[in-house]
């Protein structure tokens, strides 16, 4: 078994100046990285309104196929064009660590 994470520090535009504007852009990322059947979440930078982090989890039986996961879950969040990823920590676990 293989555990996968990567959190996503994502910088909004300039007009997501309240947190229901923040929202507005972290919501329906959140909702399209689950079609990749992750754990996906809101995780950090809470109070701030022009960033976010948000974070996903994934496990397999193969880690080829975690990281064909995550890759996946990056490319989709780099691909919005209404943010700007600013960077992307991994992790990989196997069952030994």
């Amino acid at each position: 078994m293989f555990t996968g994470t990567a959190v996503f520090d994502i910088l909004l535009p300039g007009d997501s100046r309240s947190l229901k504007a923040k929202r507005s852009y972290v919501r329906p990322i959140v909702a399209a990285l689950r079609r990749f059947e992750v754990s996906a979440a809101e995780v950090g930078a809470l109070d701030l309104h022009g960033r976010a982090e948000i974070a996903v989890a994934v496990v397999a039986a193969e880690v080829g196929h975690v990281t064909e996961v995550l890759d996946s879950c990056e490319r989709l969040v780099a691909g919005r064009p209404e943010i700007e990823l600013l960077s992307v920590r991994r992790r990989l676990h196997g069952a030994d660590d």
